[in-house]
Parts: C-alpha cells; sequence; structure tokens
C-alpha cells in the first residue's frame, strides 16, 4: 500500500473529430448536443491539472481519425495497469478495438509487462476495474462480461479480485472511485447502494466509506504528490454542490475541482480521460 496513489505518468487522447456526434441510443434519451469547444476547454484543464497539480509527465496521443470513436478520448477502457503490468482489454464497443494499438505501443516503451485480452468471446472495460490498493473488484456490465474479468484475475495474480454484477448502461467506476488508501467514494443510487452492499460482503478488508449524493459525483481521482500530501480531483461545486461539500470531510487533503459536464454526455466519468501509471513501482 506504500505506492497507491502515487504516479509518474498519464496518458491521455486527444478529442476525435466524431466527438460530437450522437448515436441513436443517446438521441433517443435526448441528451444534449456535446459543445466540442467547451469539451477542448476542460479536458486542456484537466490535463493542466495532470502535469501541473499531480507532477506527472503526460503523454498525449493523438485524437482518432477513423469515424465511429466519439469516446476514444476515455482511454481509460482501453487498460488496467497496476505497477508494472498492464492489461490491455477488449472494449465491449467493437468500433474501440482499434485504440489499442497506440495505448499499447506506449506502454511497450515504458518498459511495462504488457498482457493482451485475445479471447474473442471475452469483453473487458477499463471502466469497469476498480482497483482499491489491496484488491480487484470487476463490474459485469454490458460492457464486460465473466470472460473479461477473468483476464484480469489472470495478470493480477496477486490480487483478490471478485465481480460485481452493474445494470446498464453502467459501468462500475460510473459512481465509485477510490478516495485514499482505504477509502472508498460511493453514489448514492440503488445501483450504487448494491454495488457497495456487495464488494462488503466480497471483501476481508474493513474500507472506510465516504457517501455522495450524486453518483457521477463518486468518481474522482485520488493521488499521493510528494510524501505525504493527499489529493482529490473530484467534480465542481458547480456541477455538484452537495457532493462537493461531502469532500471536505477529508481530513488534510488538496482538493481540486474539475469541470467534466462535456465528458460525462459521453457516459464517461472524470477518471475516464486518463490513464495513471506509476512507472517507478517499487515491490
Amino acid at each position: 500500500m506504500s505506492s497507491f496513489g502515487k504516479y509518474t505518468h498519464a496518458i491521455v487522447r486527444g478529442i476525435p473529430a466524431t466527438a460530437g456526434q450522437r448515436d441513436r441510443e443517446e438521441e433517443e434519451k435526448r441528451v444534449s448536443e456535446l459543445d466540442t469547444a467547451k469539451l477542448q476547454r476542460q479536458l486542456g484543464v484537466y490535463t493542466g491539472i495532470l502535469r501541473q497539480k499531480l507532477g506527472l509527465q503526460v503523454i498525449e496521443l493523438p485524437a482518432t481519425k477513423e469515424a465511429g470513436h466519439p469516446h476514444s478520448l476515455c482511454v481509460e477502457d482501453i487498460v488496467v495497469v497496476q505497477g508494472d503490468t498492464a492489461l490491455i482489454t477488449r472494449p465491449g464497443d467493437p468500433n474501440r478495438r482499434k485504440e489499442v494499438e497506440t495505448v499499447k505501443n506506449v506502454l511497450e516503451e515504458l518498459k511495462l509487462r504488457v498482457f493482451e485480452v485475445t479471447d474473442e468471446k471475452a469483453t473487458l472495460d477499463g471502466s469497469d476495474v476498480f482497483f482499491t490498493g489491496r484488491e480487484f473488484f470487476v463490474g459485469i456490465s454490458k460492457w464486460t462480461n465473466h470472460k473479461g474479468a477473468e483476464y484480469v484475475a489472470d495478470a493480477f495474480k496477486d490480487f483478490t479480485v471478485s465481480i460485481v454484477h452493474i445494470p446498464e448502461p453502467h459501468h462500475l467506476k460510473s459512481f465509485c472511485s477510490m478516495g485514499g488508501p482505504s477509502t472508498i467514494i460511493i453514489g448514492n443510487s440503488e445501483a450504487a447502494r448494491k454495488a457497495i452492499k456487495t464488494m462488503e460482503q466480497l471483501t476481508d478488508y474493513q474500507y472506510d466509506k465516504l457517501s455522495v449524493p450524486d453518483d457521477a459525483a463518486a468518481n474522482c481521482i485520488y493521488a499521493r504528490v510528494g510524501n505525504k500530501s493527499n489529493t482529490l480531483v473530484h467534480r465542481t461545486a458547480d456541477e455538484f454542490p452537495e457532493s462537493s461539500q461531502a469532500f471536505k470531510k477529508l481530513p488534510d487533503y488538496t482538493l481540486i475541482p474539475a469541470s467534466c459536464t462535456e465528458v460525462a454526455k459521453l457516459g464517461a466519468a472524470l477518471s475516464s480521460c486518463s490513464i495513471l501509471i506509476n512507472k517507478k513501482f517499487e515491490y
């Protein structure tokens, strides 16, 4: 646990030309149009936080040019990284599998041990993989199946891997994240409450729990900057005022708000836009 929350690198991706396009399902739900200019500004601030506030070396991948990749800026779905091991996923959306190669190349350049999901019957999105520092929980969802979860267990043999069933259209990390080495931040929807109950039943560890009123606000980025500084990147008070107040309960934390309204229109979360890596992982 001494390395939990410590990172040296972050991978992000540029905004694809198709980012403003809506698929039919989203249109039926009357999702508001994506403001690509605002998205660009928000991702610029997000990248600045990673680089300047968290002190990470940021690797920016070029935007995908192929049609059908509006979610490609959500790079978290493409790989699961823990320590010096990286598992290249097989996204539930077939259109996104073309995104794998560029991410894989960067991971190999960083000299991580790279494994891949190769079974054509397996699906796995990184946003369904929740690492607590002690164990993995994998959401079985619209995007991830049991065969995909088996790959997580095979790649990270030093950790227990448990599965949690997630209702459509959510990913597991749509409503939870780590808020520290022993604190789980969890939303307040029925799906979130069921998920945390399942996790509590499956784990052998005792976690503290910080409940927030809004599911989307429960997805945060926890990082340790320097030797002792606990930092939490979270959604802004303008977006979620009540949840933002809840984060002030965390003692001696540096709280950094980051607006995520446009990425949220893609069904994504704050952590979706980066792959966090600790290249200097110490055993």
